[in-house]
This record gives C-alpha cells, structure tokens and sequence, in this order.
C-alpha cells in the first residue's frame, strides 16, 4: 500500500486511488467497463480483464471500510439472484455486494419457486426475462446452466457455481486474496488439494491462475482425480506431501459427498490421515505460506481445526474479499451493458 492509502497492483496494472469519484467510486475506476454482459467462468476471461476486476476490487474494498458503505452507482437496477443449490457464503455476499451498490435486489431459491411445480430452468429465464431485470446471478447443479441463461435472456448473467463446471466469482476472490497477501501470483506454487473431480472451483482457480502464471499443483486420491486435469496447465500428483512441499499457497477443497454415487475412498478417516491438511504438513510448504479453502469445511475430514483456524489462515479473508470482489464484477458488468448499447 502506497504512502497515500492508495494499492496498487503488483503486475503492471494501474493503480487504484481511494480518492472520490462519479457515484462515490474512486475516479480511476469509474470509467472502466467489461465489454461484456456477462461473466459464464474464467475461461471466458483474458488475463487483462482478470487484472481489470482485481484492480477494481482494491476499489470496491475501500467502499467497506467507509462509515456510509452504499454508493448509488446501480441504483436503478434490479438483479436477481437465482439459486438452485443451498449457497450461505455466495448467495450473502452478492446480495450484500448489490445492496452497496444501491440495486434493487430479488431473492428467488428452489423450494419457493415453480422449480417444485415441475417448471424448467429455460421456462424459468424466460419468465423472468419478462419481467425485465437487469441481470440475474445464477448457481445451479447443471453444468453449462449459466450459458443456457445467458442465450435466453437479455439480461446479464453472472455464474455463481453450475455443476461441476465453473465458479468464476470465486476463483477471481481467491486471485485477490492471494496478491493481496503475496503482492503477486506470477511465480507462485498454489497446490489445490481435495475432492478434484467435483470441484468446479478446481477448474476456475486453475484456469485462472495459470493465465496469470502461477505453478498450479493438484492433488487428491486416484478416484477424485479428473482424467486428463494435466490439461489444465496443472502438475497432478496422488501426494499431498509432494504438491504441499514448497508451496505459496495451499488451497483445501471440501470433499463433496452430496456429489458422490459410491464408494470413493474407504472412509473418511482414512481419508484425513492421507489428504487431510495437518500442522505437520503445513510445515513442508514455505514459512509463510497461506492457507485457503473455499467453504464450507469440513474439519476433521479435509483440514484440521488447528489449521483452518491458525495464524497463516486466510479463509474469514476470503469471505470478506468476496463482497469486495462481486461488487467489482456487478459494477463492471452493469456499466458495460449500457457501454455497449451506447456503442
């Protein structure tokens, strides 16, 4: 952080000043667009939109710790956050991010909608659709779910988790938590560790990080490992020891029984005695290495409490930096909408 308050990124990217500008968001940022209207997942993203939203996020964060933490830079519009799976961290965090933002917000879960009644998530889109909102937030069990929206609907369509697919917002929140601990992602070990196969912040937070340069290992047992997850740009390894040893950064996964049809492993404490994050583990990374996970835990089975509540801990970190994070992206993609019609 620089002498005046204001960070900066450590990548080459502009700077961030806390100073005030257009709707109470810092000048430097407030005219900065995604020209898109939509954010499906990572892969989508160049690594200069990625280093876009990051900045923007040093932003946003400031509007936090203000005493008056809404702006009314969205007011007038109306989103609506549609969850098809049980969400406490995600759902919260883009509300309260729309809320700062001074958006008329609607809250629409499965058991109180027509989802009960046999109704289609593509009869869903369309009926909102004609209700005109600006743009929807959507996590839902179906891979490429986000996509179907985005194709039906004028609105924007931002993903907050489908299937085992993508779960943007969240790799994007990790990314800043990571620079903002690091300083920088380039020339990082990040080894991610847990159920692999399930995951799609697996595959955000490997599309993500690879494109910004970090060394990405991956490591979980054979039968929670994704054939072929070397495409990725990752190192795959079956030892939690070999991926943890010199590691920046250790990224936990939960493991996702919800998911599982089968027996995957013999039990789940043999599961911890293999792949569980221990002190004694976290001891082969580097001394300063920092420890991730995206929630919620399972304590005992992929982490030990003394580890996921230690001081190299930054998982309260990640939830705070993910309000910051989706109103970042909100702001951008809201802008853009109207940039791009103005175009």
């Amino acid at each position: 952080m620089s002498p005046n308050g204001a960070r900066s990124s450590a990548e080459g990217a502009a700077p961030v000043a806390p100073g005030a500008g257009r709707d109470g968001v810092p000048e430097i940022v407030a005219a900065r667009r995604l020209r898109r209207k939509d954010l499906l997942g990572i892969a989508d993203l160049t690594p200069e939109e990625i280093h876009l939203i990051l900045d923007t996020t040093d932003a946003m964060k400031e509007i936090g710790f203000r005493p008056i933490k809404k702006v009314p830079t969205l007011r007038g519009k109306t989103i609506v956050n549609l969850f098809f799976e049980p969400s406490t961290r995600t759902r919260t965090s883009f509300e309260i991010a729309e809320k700062r933002l001074s958006a008329d917000t609607l809250n629409i879960s499965t058991s109180t909608s027509s989802v009960q009644k046999g109704e289609t998530l593509a009869d869903t889109a369309m009926s909102l659709e004609a209700m005109a909102p600006d743009m929807i937030v959507l996590r839902h069990s179906s891979s490429g779910a986000c996509h179907l929206l985005s194709r039906i609907c004028r609105a924007g369509s931002i993903n907050a988790g489908d299937g085992m697919h993508e779960h943007p917002t969240q790799a994007l929140l990790d990314a800043f938590t990571i620079r903002e601990r690091k300083g920088r992602i380039r020339g990082l070990k990040v080894a991610i560790v847990g159920d692999l196969v399930h995951s799609r912040v697996l595959r955000s937070n490997a599309s993500l990080l690879t494109k910004l340069g970090a060394d990405v290992w991956v490591s979980g047992p054979p039968t929670l490992m994704p054939p072929g997850v070397e495409r990725l740009g990752v190192t795959a390894t079956t030892s939690i020891d070999e991926a943890v040893k010199g590691a920046d950064v250790i990224m936990m996964l939960r493991v996702q029984l919800e998911r599982m049809q089968g027996a995957f492993f013999p039990s789940l404490r043999e599961y911890f005695s293999v792949f569980g994050l221990t002190d004694a583990r976290v001891r082969l990374a580097k001394p300063d290495a920092i420890i991730m996970h995206p929630g919620p835990m399972n304590r005992g089975v992929e982490i030990a409490s003394e580890v996921a509540d230690g001081p190299y801990s930054v998982i309260l970190e990640q939830v705070s930096n993910g309000v910051a994070v989706r109103m970042a992206v909100l702001f951008l993609l809201a802008g853009g909408v109207e940039h791009e019609a103005a175009a």
